[in-house]
């Protein structure tokens, strides 16, 4: 693989949202990786501005494996974490914070939700599965984008109680 190639093969890699990839073509080998624990290990102590790390390794046949790490910077600064309550998904899947393409969202900043009200949809193995609030409060940060690929007790949003 020629450097230009790998070049846009990380860039594509680091706008989607994948959190890691493996390819393994031969005695050629890459793997990205765009983790929080991947981060640390890294590169410690970037306290600058938010960044993507991303550990590329590549190994012939005849060559031990090198190790690089690529940074790229955002221009954005660290955001501060907001004191709250998380409500998290309950299964792996797509987020959809909308009810309808065309409709409003859900719930947003600001909003004030009571428990058991319904603040996303999941959708797992084409089934649509309605998240509900365990509390009651008002929402002070929405921890996800709409149609992004959430974990299994990845937070959604975060309540300030009350």
């Amino acid at each position: 693989m020629q450097q230009e190639e790998l070049k846009e093969l990380l860039a594509i890699f680091d706008q989607s949202t994948l959190t890691e990839f493996d390819l393994k073509d031969g005695a050629f080998e890459l793997y990205f990786n765009k983790t929080a624990a991947a981060r640390s290990q890294a590169g410690q102590g970037n306290s600058a501005g938010a960044s993507t790390e991303t550990t590329v390794e590549s190994a012939p046949t005849a060559q031990p494996a090198t190790q690089q790490t690529v940074q790229s910077k955002t221009a954005e600064p660290e955001k501060e974490a907001v004191e709250g309550t998380d409500i998290v998904s309950p299964i792996v899947g797509v987020t959809y914070l909308r009810p309808a393409p065309e409709k409003p969202d859900f719930k947003k900043v600001g909003d004030h939700i009571e428990a058991g009200e319904v603040v996303c949809i999941v959708e797992a193995m084409k089934v649509m599965n309605e998240i509900t609030s365990d509390v009651s409060g008002e929402i002070v940060e929405v921890l996800v984008e709409n149609e992004q690929v959430v974990e299994f007790n990845q937070p959604l949003f975060r309540v300030k109680e009350g």
